[in-house]
């Protein structure tokens, strides 16, 4: 982000960029749902990280915004592979019981490489610029499809099943099959509406921060950094929350919670410009988010079966970014017509009416029954 607004120095560059790591999600979710449910996770894991490896050291030489564009959105190809797996993967190494704390440990751990790197890369692209700091971040991607590859992953029930049916039929049939899951499932279903709402409301936000961090706040490029690394912060510190407070967090209440901290979040950090306040509210994000996300991966992973764990992630996923595609269209105009006060002060409201709506939704007798007794 800070290269591309380095070079155009526009809102709507850096929107193109993000819309450059969200339409990949688009078209590959629902085959990477299937291949992460038919193949060997092992495999897609070490696969990703060694395609994002490559991308990443590409940008050691930036050849124009076309560039940058084309590696974030193969970056993103990635990450489609990679990150539904990890959430698949992840109760198969542990029982349920320890599924909460699994998930905490994977979150947290990655928050406290987003606070080392977030030092970093502020260090390194403010003394000597952004190429070292991708030569950092190829590093890191090969380092970790070394440890994945002596990692013992247990085969799932669709790498082993020999009736599947093979070639685009099959692969169609199996998308299908794991979209009617979805729509049919209570909890994941209504989740989903929720989350495309909150979607539309942070989308633009989280990729306007650094154009808020240097209009709003006025802060350097290094002090976008510095607002990454609070963020880092408080989500090292958010799966603590659940741990110790909510070993009942079946309650799918807790989902829901984040977003209203987040919302009021964005309407003060367009209120108010001095750096310890905003580092503060960033904090607070990072808290309230990792939180909120360990209960929503254990959630969803105690509620679908394992066949379809890998197509009913990469379909919120697909929501998600469906949704942050038409987020950041709105905002990129907003701020370049409004100011990007504006956008925050919208999205903290629409952030708001999610929490609503989720809680409206638990709270109705009837559904909050099945939800929780699904969960």
């Amino acid at each position: 982000m800070v290269l591309v607004y380095q070079i155009s120095g526009q809102g709507m560059a850096v929107a193109a960029l993000v819309a450059a790591e969200v339409v990949p999600v688009l078209l590959l979710g629902p085959v990477a749902g299937v291949v992460i449910d038919r193949f060997s996770r092992k495999s897609v894991l070490i696969g990703a990280d060694l395609l994002r490896a490559a991308l990443v050291a590409s940008l050691m030489w930036p050849q124009g915004l076309w560039h940058i564009y084309l590696v974030a959105a193969g970056l993103v190809v990635g990450s489609t592979f990679f990150a539904p797996t990890v959430q698949a993967v992840i109760p198969s190494l542990r029982s349920d019981d320890e599924r909460l704390a699994a998930n905490s440990v994977n979150w947290s751990t990655g928050r406290l490489v987003q606070i080392v790197g977030a030092a970093v890369a502020g260090g390194l692209v403010g003394v000597i610029g952004t190429a070292p700091a991708f030569a950092v971040n190829a590093a890191t991607f090969l380092a970790s499809a070394a440890l994945l590859a002596r990692l013992r992953i247990p085969p799932h029930a669709g790498q082993l099943a020999r009736d599947a049916t093979r070639g685009l039929a099959g692969y169609l049939g199996d998308a299908r099959a794991g979209l009617a899951y979805a729509l049919s499932d209570r909890f994941v279903s209504r989740l989903l509406t929720v989350q495309a709402l909150a979607s539309l409301a942070v989308g633009a936000t989280s990729a306007m921060l650094v154009v808020l961090a240097e209009v709003h706040l006025r802060l350097p490029p290094a002090g976008f950094a510095w607002l990454i690394g609070a963020i880092g912060v408080g989500a090292l510190i958010g799966p603590l929350i659940p741990n110790l407070l909510a070993r009942n967090y079946r309650d799918a209440r807790w989902l829901f919670v984040p977003y209203i901290v987040r919302g009021v979040g964005d309407v003060a950090l367009a209120t108010f410009t001095p750096l310890p306040v905003a580092l503060a509210i960033m904090c607070v994000y990072g808290l309230s988010a990792s939180a909120g996300i360990v209960v929503f991966n254990s959630a969803i992973q105690d509620a679908v079966p394992e066949h379809v764990r890998g197509r009913v992630y990469t379909l919120l996923d697909v929501t998600w970014n469906a949704m942050r595609l038409l987020s950041l269209l709105v905002g990129g105009l907003l701020i370049d017509r409004l100011g990007v006060q504006s956008l925050y002060w919208v999205g903290g409201v629409l952030l708001a009416s999610a929490d609503v709506l989720g809680l409206v939704v638990v709270s109705v007798a009837d559904d909050a029954e099945q939800i929780n007794r699904r969960l």
